[in-house]
């Protein structure tokens, strides 16, 4: 039953799935927060796992980068997969001074740049991405609990990551939160497919500071937000 994109057969991804876009930090994934995780997709390297997390299956699927990247993947995995329930775990760049290095952030709504929104739904209507709220609300109780340093709110998909033309201090002022790349084209791919979607992120470097992680923390050291997605995943009703 393979696609294009995943070779993987029917019944070898779980109905909950993380979606890193590093394939990387998907092999980090399987290899130190799931057991028995087997590979079931390397093709173009974006690899795919599944295992479980405290006995519940769950996969965990690369997207690369971009919102074309991860409609792909997000459209194959609901669509030809079954799957259900999907939280992108992934680095965001923040553009506010209270959001910092290292500060969770849990996407509520994704604004976006993109045509994604004008392309699907043609002139005259702009649609507007938001989460699953059970997802939300459970990853805000979680993280609450767990004492996390976190920020809920409207963060902002965008198609270029060089952009110096964007007005960030026009998104800072209608409190925009951060920047990434594929939220926007999951929330609206979830809501097409009837699935919950949820994006949890951590910030890998201050566009107003400055400050930034390394590639190697990107890539491994962001342990809290993993674990937040799953236990998000396998406790939202």
């Amino acid at each position: 039953m393979a696609t294009p994109h995943i070779q993987a057969e029917k019944g070898e991804i779980a109905s909950i799935v993380l979606l890193p876009g590093d394939p990387l930090r998907a092999k980090f994934i399987a290899e130190n927060f799931l057991e028995d995780a087997k590979l079931y997709n390397s093709v173009r390297n974006t690899f795919g796992y599944t295992g479980t997390y405290k006995g519940v299956e769950i996969s965990v699927q690369a997207t690369g980068m971009g919102m074309p990247s991860m409609s792909i993947y997000a459209n194959e995995l609901m669509r030809d997969y079954g799957v259900k329930t999907l939280i992108r775990v992934g680095t965001t760049g923040s553009i506010r001074e209270e959001v910092k290095v290292r500060d969770i952030v849990i996407s509520q709504a994704a604004s976006t740049d993109s045509n994604i929104i004008r392309t699907t739904f043609g002139d005259g209507i702009f649609y507007a991405p938001i989460s699953d709220f059970g997802l939300l609300r459970k990853s805000v109780e979680l993280a609450e609990e767990e004492g996390l340093t976190y920020h809920v709110g409207n963060t902002f998909g965008e198609d270029r990551f060089y952009n110096d033309e964007m007005n960030k201090d026009k998104l800072r002022e209608y409190n925009l939160l951060c920047l990434e790349m594929e939220i926007p084209a999951l929330y609206m791919l979830a809501a097409k497919y009837n699935c919950r979607a949820l994006g949890i992120l951590t910030v890998s470097d201050h566009l107003i500071t400055g400050e930034q992680t390394s590639s190697d923390e990107r890539q491994e050291g962001f342990g809290k937000m993993v674990e937040l997605a799953l236990e998000t995943a396998i406790q939202a009703s």
